[in-house]
């Protein structure tokens, strides 16, 4: 019986390096697959890649297509679905991979994150968690021992961002995975560095008086 799964972790977890791994092991069992990717990710266009494994072509598909029509143009015989960066499709489209488990008999996996730079939830993977039928978290460190649960959006100084747009595609120069209790000092050094310098303009602003 196919099933819907979501493997979902944070960035540089190790995500895209086990999609292709399975695809990899997928080539050698010879099992018809596909891989899809949202075009919402434009790093690297119609590859996945991972460091370690190299880059493999994919399927983009655009928040507004149908994975349906999508499956039309290639062969009936795909046993396998697999989707990276699922935290960007929209819930019709996660609600369109579940009935093409259970009325094409298709195994599908998603990779993806969790939560966006403000620890809210992605559409994507909200609608994964609703009606999967499991989800496994891909764990990693902080570099203070503890698991990794938030995505930090950083400036060019490395300090935290906490406003702005959902989506804002980038790697390590403009994310950084961290523990709740890093995340949340991270929030506490920047206010204080904020209201530093609000003291320090208020005062050269009332001395120029």
């Amino acid at each position: 019986m196919a099933t819907l799964r979501f493997y979902y972790g944070c960035m540089n977890a190790g995500k895209s390096m086990l999609l292709l791994a399975k695809a990899y092991n997928f080539e050698e069992r010879k099992i018809p697959y596909i891989i899809f990717k949202s075009t919402v990710d434009t790093r690297d266009g119609g590859v996945i890649h991972s460091r370690p494994l190299g880059d493999k072509k994919c399927c983009m598909i655009s928040p507004s297509e149908s994975f349906f029509d999508k499956l039309d143009w290639y062969n009936t015989d795909i046993k396998w679905v697999l989707v990276d960066e699922a935290q960007f499709l929209t819930e019709d489209q996660v609600n369109q991979l579940g009935e093409i488990v259970d009325n094409c008999g298709i195994e599908t996996i998603c990779y993806g994150l969790r939560t966006d730079f403000q620890t809210k939830l992605f559409p994507g993977s909200k609608r994964l968690f609703e009606i999967a039928d499991s989800f496994d978290e891909i764990k990693s460190q902080c570099e203070d021992g503890r698991k990794n649960i938030f995505n930090a959006r950083i400036d060019s100084g490395g300090r935290i961002v906490s406003d702005g747009e959902q989506v804002q595609v980038g790697a390590e120069d403009c994310y950084r995975a961290v523990s709740r209790k890093e995340y949340h000092k991270m929030i506490l050094e920047k206010n204080e560095a904020e209201f530093k310098e609000f003291l320090t303009t208020s005062k050269r602003i009332f001395d120029n008086k």
